[in-house]
């Protein structure tokens, strides 16, 4: 997949080529919410205009009114006449998104992870898709909607209220990784009592949603994301999702539950799923720098265990089987110059490159070059 745009929010020029994961970084408000929303509108736009039209929304027939109930209010103006978008080689105009859909049984190819999921559980709960403004981006009502209907689905008649952990969903080393790092041996459970709602027993103590911390919040809606990715604990996927879009998988988390995260998307990479991740930790670039090496290397799988602290065993060495060698890693950095952004391509994440954009990974290592440069400095006039 191949998207070229140009002027397109404070995005001057982008040329991606996308592979099995691709790494978005840069600063704030530099576009990458922006592009990866309209990947999304490229690729699912007939199936977006069937589920607005469900949901009582009248497509129209002006521009403006069509971008601001996809982007989100006020924002029809990221994209204008000077617009530029090439999807896979061909060119795309904006009016192509008034004609009759082309499909109109068209099923969802992109699943989009949006950055402000914490907001959909609301007190515990998935939110209903009209439960939101109308100027709440669409990616975000979506994906609510999505994760209410599965779990609706998948909770409604089972015998157990234990939502985590669960023997048949998810792979048993990321079962084993996200207890470690995030729920430390707490159980997550359906309460019923009322209306359905999550709660955390630890011990003697039944914690309801809001008063989790922040990292367990935050990874809420990723966990019930990954239970709909994964409905095989062991190699299914979507039949139709071909995509996954998440953004910003590290926030509220500490570095080792970052880790889990990664396992967890190594995981998505095996079942044929391609992602694509914006970000702004500096661990998954330096887990796409180390797997870069350990390709170029011609490594064994083992090394990857070793990475993340497993044990060998059947299922982690399934995990991680021909990873190295079947998958593609790209990295691009959202660069802002004069109020425009360029996107370069970083993926060598070469420390030696004269490109300092490479050569810092997009700025998430130059804080600790310049620690580790006066520390230096300071030690040598000690002695």
């Amino acid at each position: 997949m191949e998207i070229k745009v140009g002027d397109i929010g404070p995005i001057n020029k982008a040329e991606i080529d996308f592979g099995d994961l691709t790494l978005f970084v840069g600063p704030q408000a530099s576009g990458k919410s922006i592009l990866l929303q309209l990947v999304k509108l490229l690729i699912d736009k007939d199936q977006i205009r069937r589920t607005l039209e469900q949901y009582g929304y009248v497509w129209g027939s002006d521009l403006g009114s069509v971008l601001d109930r996809y982007f989100g209010e006020g924002m029809s103006g990221i994209l204008g006449q000077d617009s530029a978008i090439n999807f896979n080689g061909d060119a795309f105009q904006l009016s192509d998104l008034l004609l009759a859909p082309s499909d109109t049984a068209a099923t969802e190819n992109l699943f989009y992870i949006p950055a402000q999921r914490v907001v959909c559980l609301q007190n515990g709960w998935p939110r209903f898709f009209n439960d939101y403004e109308d100027s709440v981006p669409y990616v975000l009502r979506h994906f609510s909607e999505t994760l209410r209907q599965y779990l609706e689905s998948n909770t409604s008649n089972q015998r157990s209220d234990a939502i985590f952990p669960r023997s048949n969903w998810l792979r048993s080393p990321l079962r084993d990784s996200f207890n470690d790092s995030i729920f430390h041996d707490g159980k997550i459970v359906l309460d019923r009592r009322v209306k359905k709602r999550f709660k955390l027993n630890i011990g003697d103590s039944s914690i309801p949603y809001m008063a989790w911390s922040a990292g367990q919040k935050e990874f809420m809606p990723l966990l019930l994301s990954f239970y709909w990715l994964c409905p095989d604990s062991s190699t299914g996927g979507k039949d139709s999702i071909k995509y996954v879009i998440i953004e910003e998988p590290e926030m509220g988390l500490h570095p080792q539950a970052i880790e889990s995260v990664i396992l967890q998307i190594i995981d998505l990479l095996s079942r044929g799923y391609k992602i694509i991740v914006s970000t702004h930790s500096p661990v998954f670039l330096e887990f796409a720098w180390a797997f870069r090496y350990l390709q170029k290397a011609k490594a064994g799988d083992h090394y990857l265990s070793e990475l993340f602290n497993l044990g060998q065993s059947e299922a982690v060495s399934e995990l991680f089987k021909n990873i190295l060698t079947e998958k593609k890693i790209n990295t691009y950095y959202f660069d802002r110059e004069n109020d425009k952004v360029h996107v370069k391509d970083i993926s060598s994440l070469d420390a030696g490159s004269d490109d300092l954009s490479t050569a810092d990974w997009g700025g998430l290592s130059s804080f600790s070059s310049k620690a580790s440069d006066i520390i230096s400095r300071v030690m040598a006039q000690e002695v």
